[in-house]
C-alpha cells in the first residue's frame, strides 16, 4: 500500500478548508506555486484528480478518501500529543503546531449547551474548530470526511462510525411581548399563523414550519419567514419585534422568566432530537469529544 506525503495531504485538507489554493498558502506558510505541485504529485501517486476546480471547490471521491485519511492522522497526532502531555509536560507542541480536530455542531447547540462542554478541553489545549450548520446537515460533513464527529438529527450510524443520543433539544414559539399583545393577543393558531412573519435561521430551516404542523395538525405548512443566520441574532430579531419565531426552551427561557418575551403556543412543544456521531476508532481525543458531549448534554437535555 501507498505511503502518503502528510505534508501533501495536510495540503489537500487545507485547500478544502480554506476554499483555495491561495488562503491555503497563507496557512501552511508556503507559496502558492508549492501548494499546486504537492497537489499535483498526490493526484498522480493516487492516479486521480482529486480537486474539482470549480467555485467553491469541492473534492472529489478519491479525494474525499484522502482528506478522510488526512484527518485520521490528524487525529493521532492530536492522541499522541495528549498522551506526551500526561507523560511530560511541556514535550508535546502547542501553539501553531496543535492538531486542528474539526466537529460540525448545529447552530442552537452552540448557542446553548455544547460551547461550555468543551471548554475544558480547549483549556487543556485541543486545537478545536467547530464549525456550524443546521442540525440535519452537520452529517454531510462526516459523510464527507471533512470532520471527525458531528451533532445530527440522523438517528443511524454512518459506515465506519458510531452514534451516541444526546438528549432531545425543546422548542417554543414566542413573540415579544407587545407584538405579541397586537399580532395574536389569543395565541397562535391555525388561523392567524400566516398573518406575521416567522424569524428562521437560513432556508434550510424547517423547525418553523414543522412546529407550526404538528402544533395544529396541518400536513402542508406555508410561512412568511425572514432569515437570521444566527441563533442570538434571531432571539435579538424577536425581541425586536421582527416577528413570531420558534426557538430552543433553553435560550428563551430567561427572557420567558422576565416577560420580554411570551410563549405564544402554551402547551405545545417540539422536541428534536439530537445525536452525537464520530468515527469508530480507538482514540483517546475522540473518547475525550464523546465524554465531554454526552455528559454535558445528559445535564442539559431532555431525556427519555
Amino acid at each position: 500500500m501507498s505511503t502518503f506525503d502528510p505534508d501533501a495531504l495536510e495540503c489537500l485538507a487545507a485547500i478544502v478548508e480554506e476554499g483555495g489554493f491561495e488562503r491555503a498558502a497563507v496557512r501552511l506558510s508556503i507559496t502558492q506555486s508549492a501548494v499546486s505541485q504537492r497537489l499535483r504529485s498526490l493526484e498522480v501517486q493516487v492516479g486521480a484528480v482529486l480537486i474539482v476546480r470549480s467555485r467553491p471547490l469541492k473534492a472529489t471521491s478519491a479525494g474525499r478518501l484522502l482528506l478522510k485519511h488526512a484527518m485520521q492522522m490528524r487525529l493521532l497526532r492530536a492522541d499522541l500529543e495528549r498522551d506526551l502531555k500526561e507523560l511530560a509536560p511541556g514535550a508535546a507542541g502547542s501553539g501553531a503546531d496543535v492538531e486542528r480536530i474539526s466537529i460540525a455542531i448545529n447552530a442552537d447547540s452552540i448557542a446553548t449547551w455544547a460551547l461550555p462542554a468543551l471548554s475544558a478541553l480547549a483549556r487543556q489545549g485541543l486545537g478545536l474548530e467547530v464549525i456550524t450548520d443546521d442540525q440535519d446537515f452537520t452529517i454531510e460533513w462526516l459523510r464527507e470526511g471533512r470532520v471527525l464527529g458531528c451533532v445530527t438529527t440522523l438517528k443511524q450510524a454512518l459506515r465506519s462510525c458510531k452514534m451516541t443520543p444526546l438528549g432531545a433539544m425543546r422548542y417554543v414559539a414566542v413573540a415579544e411581548a407587545a407584538y405579541a399583545a397586537e399580532h395574536c393577543p389569543n395565541g397562535l393558531s391555525a388561523h392567524n399563523f400566516r398573518s406575521v412573519p416567522f424569524v428562521a435561521f437560513n432556508r434550510k430551516d424547517d423547525l418553523q414550519s414543522e412546529f407550526v404542523g404538528r402544533a395544529f395538525g396541518l400536513k402542508r405548512v406555508g410561512l412568511s419567514q425572514l432569515y437570521v443566520p444566527s441563533s442570538e441574532g434571531q432571539v435579538r430579531a424577536v425581541l425586536a419585534g421582527w416577528g413570531f419565531s420558534v426557538l430552543p426552551e433553553l435560550q428563551a427561557s430567561e427572557h420567558l422568566r422576565s416577560g420580554r418575551l411570551v410563549d405564544i403556543a402554551p402547551g405545545h412543544a417540539l422536541p428534536v432530537e439530537l445525536f452525537w456521531h464520530c468515527w469508530n476508532l480507538d482514540s483517546v481525543v475522540l473518547d475525550a469529544l464523546t465524554a465531554a458531549l454526552t455528559g454535558a448534554a445528559a445535564a442539559t437535555l431532555a431525556q427519555h
